[in-house]
């Protein structure tokens, strides 16, 4: 039986520098940095809420194939790959905070129908989406 998603992972081209970004910048703690094989680490981040839940920093290499790595980072250079939804309890607070941080935002906070949403940048180029959640039914989404 599953009991819930214990790990995901976040592409990245410095595992490093993007560890450093998301425990230094987005107050996430790291969890494990190991070595897999000669040219591999494993490289994990959990945020102090939610520690059962383990984010992979990932290189793009094994056990993509060589094509598909190479989509990735291309992927990743150009700024367009998804990353993560992050739950906030004050979207402009943490917009403003973050922004001083010198973190780069897409799109500033705005009002959804679901709650406060702004869309911002990790180090390599992968969205992140804080959400301020609030109770919504469906027909607001349309």
């Amino acid at each position: 039986m599953i009991t819930n998603i214990s790990l995901t992972t976040v592409y990245c081209l410095d595992q490093d520098a993007t560890r450093d970004f998301y425990v230094d910048v987005l107050g996430f703690q790291p969890r494990m940095d190991a070595p897999m094989g000669p040219d591999a680490r494993w490289v994990t981040v959990c945020h102090p809420n939610q520690p059962e839940l383990e984010v992979t920093l990932m290189t793009p290499g094994p056990p993509l194939a060589p094509d598909a790595a190479d989509f990735v980072r291309r992927q990743l250079e150009k700024g367009q790959m998804g990353g993560l939804g992050l739950r906030v309890d004050d979207c402009r607070k943490t917009h403003q905070e973050l922004v001083e941080k010198g973190v780069e935002f897409l799109q500033e906070p705005a009002d959804r129908p679901y709650g406060v949403e702004a869309v911002m940048r990790d180090n390599t180029g992968n969205w992140l989406v804080l959400v301020e959640p609030r109770d919504f039914e469906p027909a607001d989404l349309a």
